[in-house]
Formats: structure tokens, sequence, C-alpha cells
């Protein structure tokens, strides 16, 4: 019969999992020790272990250890409330089969253990290897959480990695951590801006030269594919390398071997190559910009990293880092984020991504008047900040002029009506029936325009070619929900 084992310190953990699973018709164990599931294992397996990695006595990571060391075919996914990197690398090198943040989706979880249930593969157990800090990749969103697994699996891997995302997300912290919880952790990490380089040095500085190879090459010197033997050499801004030197790195990446400029003897080197890009590798590759087949050679395993303002949630951890490390950094005080301040932030989501909250902390620490930054401590551009209105596509647009008079025909219409039926009702119109009439008017087309703008007040003045601050007045004085 099929079975899970639940080890979980938190009841309602347990309780949770186990009802789900049961509708599921799946049985489950509980466990609330490591201990206790040790001496359980010596007269028999479940077919999936679900274990949560800090509990008291034994961790979760400890059991994982033994598991594969004893048991390596019994499948083990690890739940953390502490959904970071290291937690998510530590425990794909230990053996385990997924990872779960909490607090998770139950359907997800319950998907997610009968996926494996029913998987034939089993993981080998895999040897620890030397864990590392990863310096500013940071985040608990769900599309880190994504990038946390993928880095796990990669861990004992030398696959070529392209790395894409807007600039300022974070493309190097993702190589560099690549790299740090690789077998090739302890040889060099290179990295080289393909784009911050002369057009005429580019080769050089990829492949080296020969003395005399060209005018000022006055010794030989080493390029960073060389200096790169054994570990990583991560070039950034891959998109814009140019197109004559894209045939040498394919021969590189195809035969671990290339020649110095000027030289005559072949070099031969063992590089783990990751890319990365802010631009559409596959558009370049249309306009032949860019190779198809290095393309294919460099996109293995792609690595997608989200803008800031998809995962706005991590803006507080990324921010209180940011004011902490500066503060130390510059001998200040560590500022504290008020909540509406955090707020506005989110709202602002930083289009320069972690880069530019990066150098928004940095002003903060040294502009800010108090120990407690306000709204009001921000700058102008963050707290009026109003985000472009993106334009929705309607299929259903009729250009035809005789077609927008009808239109206009169809609300006069219905507008003549009221009046006439208010005017054969009474000697004239009730008392104050205009002012009401054109304060129905403004209420709803106000109302319609702030709602399809989500209440920003500039972009509404752009949609009814008005002024801010009759937007403003109108709210005020229609009482407005906005």
């Amino acid at each position: 019969m099929n079975s899970v084992w639940i080890v979980d310190d938190d009841a309602s953990i347990r309780w949770v999992l186990e009802k789900a699973l049961k509708r599921e018709h799946i049985s489950c164990e509980l466990f609330s020790s490591v201990d206790d599931v040790l001496v359980a294992l010596e007269n028999g397996q479940p077919n999936v272990l679900v274990s949560d990695i800090r509990m008291p006595g034994e961790s979760g990571l400890v059991l994982l250890e033994k598991i594969k060391s004893q048991y390596p075919r019994l499948p083990v996914i690890i739940m953390t409330a502490f959904s970071d990197l290291d937690s998510a690398v530590s425990s794909f090198q230990k053996g385990a089969f997924d990872y779960l943040p909490k607090p998770f989706d139950i359907e997800s979880a319950v998907e997610l253990i009968s996926r494996v249930m029913g998987d034939h593969r089993k993981p080998d157990s895999k040897e620890l290897f030397k864990q590392g800090s990863v310096g500013n990749l940071l985040g608990t969103a769900p599309k880190m959480q994504e990038i946390y697994r993928v880095i796990g699996r990669l861990s004992n891997s030398a696959t070529t990695v392209l790395v894409n995302g807007e600039t300022g997300t974070g493309k190097e912290l993702v190589a560099r951590a690549l790299h740090q919880h690789s077998p090739r952790s302890e040889r060099p990490f290179i990295a080289l801006n393909m784009a911050a380089i002369p057009r005429d040095l580019l080769e050089s500085e990829l492949f080296g030269h020969e003395r005399g190879a060209f005018t000022g090459a006055q010794i030989s010197r080493k390029g960073r594919f060389e200096q790169a033997d054994g570990g990583t050499l991560f070039l950034d801004e891959i998109g814009d390398m140019p197109f004559e030197l894209q045939t040498r790195l394919l021969r590189v990446l195809s035969e671990g071997k290339f020649y110095r400029v000027g030289g005559v003897t072949p070099i031969n080197v063992n590089v783990r190559v990751i890319a990365a890009t802010h631009q559409n590798l596959e558009d370049r590759v249309k306009t032949n910009q860019f190779r198809e087949d290095l393309f294919h050679r460099i996109n293995v395993i792609r690595i997608k990293i989200p803008p800031l303002r998809e995962r706005s949630e991590d803006i507080p951890c990324l921010a209180e880092f940011f004011l902490d490390k500066f503060s130390k950094k510059l001998g200040f005080e560590k500022k504290v984020l008020s909540t509406e301040c955090i707020k506005t932030m989110k709202e602002f989501g930083f289009p320069g991504n972690v880069r530019q909250l990066e150098n928004f902390c940095h002003w903060l620490t040294v502009m800010a008047p108090g120990n407690t930054i306000n709204v009001n401590d921000l700058p102008d551009e963050i707290r009026f900040y109003d985000p472009p209105i993106e334009p929705e596509i309607n299929t259903n647009v009729v250009l035809d002029t005789e077609s927008n008079r009808s239109k206009d025909e169809f609300w006069t219409t219905l507008l003549s009506k009221e009046v006439k039926r208010n005017l054969e009702g009474n000697d004239g119109v009730p008392v104050n029936y205009y002012t009401q009439l054109l304060k129905s008017f403004e209420r709803t087309v106000y109302s319609e325009a702030l709602r399809a703008t989500k209440g920003r007040r500039i972009a509404c003045a752009k949609v009814l070619n008005v002024g801010r601050n009759t937007v403003t007045k109108k709210i005020q004085d229609l009482d407005l929900p906005f």
C-alpha cells in the first residue's frame, strides 16, 4: 500500500497534510522527531518521506543525510519555513528529491507527493560539497524559490547555463551561486562583461595573446579562458558579443581548446561557461546578430530572473539587507523603514531592479534625517510615482465613424428620455435638477476613468485630458472612493 511519512514538530502541519493525503486515499504516518523516524525505519520504509528542516534535536538535513547513506532509494521531500538559497541547495546536495518552502499551497504539496510516489526515478546518494556565502541573492518569493531549486539541482553539474533577466536583477549573483555550489567552487570564478570591452580588444581578453601579436603586445598574456581553467567563466551580456568572435567561442565550447591571438600552439582548458543577457537572443538569431548554433550551445539550461516588480514581496527583506550593509560600511546607525514607507516602495516597484534598490538604500542611509524612514523622507520620484498605463488591446474597436455616431446617439437618446420623463411630470424640472444630472454624469465619467487606471490620479488626468488638480478636486467634490 502506498504510504507517506510526515516528520514535523508542528502538529498543525502534520494534521493538515494527513487530512489532505487521506482525501486522496494515501495513507500516512506522523512523526514529531528524527529519532522516532530512525527507529521506525528499522522495521520498514514508506514510499515517500516528507521532513521539516528545523526541529528540536536532530535536524531534517541530518535525517536526510542518514537516509541517503542507509536507504539511498527512498525519496525525501524537504520542507522549511526558512526559504533561502542555502536551505534549498543543502537539501538537493544531500539528496532531496524536491524542496517545499513554507507556507505552501496544500494542493501543490499533495500533487508533488503524488508525483514523487509515481516517479520511478530514485535519487542516488550524493556527496556533500562545501557551502559558502552567496552575497546578495535574497528573496522568498515563489519565483526566487524556483531559481533556488534550479541551482540546487545543478549543484553537481558542469552544464552550460544561460541566465536571462533585466538589467540590475542580479544575473552575476546567480552565476556566482551556481559556481559556489558546484564541484568547481575551489577553482576560479572569472567574470567578463562583453559590452564593457572595446570590440578590438575583446578577442585578446577572451583568449589572450602572444608577445608581438599586435602593436603594444610587449609580453604574452593569458586570456579569461586560461584564467578560469578548472573553474567557471561568466560571460555577461553575451548578446553584445561581436558576430565574428562568436565562431571562436563556439569552437572552444565544442572542442575545449583555442589559440591565443598570434599563437600557433593549441591550449586546452576545462571551463564551465555561464552566459547572461538582458536581450532576447531568439530575436537576435532571427535578425542574424547572433549565431543560431552558438545560441543552442549555451542555451542548455536557462534561468530566468524575475524583475523586482514581479516579486515586490521581497523588497522589505532586500531593503533591510542593504540598509544594514551601508550602515556598517559608512558607520551610520541603521535606518528602519516605516510600514507606509514599505508600501510606497512596493508600489514603486523599482524599474532598475535590485541594483536601483541597493543604490536607493545607500541614499537613504546618508540622506534620511531620522532613524525611522517615513514616506516624506522618500525622494519625489518614489513618493509621487505614477506607473505607465499598460494599453489594453480591444479587438472590438470600431473605427467606422458611422458606428461611433450610433453609440453616441444611443446614450444621448437615453439621456433625452430621462429629461423628458422629469419634465412631463412637473411644471418644470425639479429644483437643482440640472446640477444633479451634471453631477451624476461627472461621477460616472470620473469613477470609470479612475477604475480603469487603478486609482492613479495622474493616469486618470491623462486619459480625460484634464489637470491632476482637477481629478483631485472632483474626487473630493463627488465623494468618490479613490
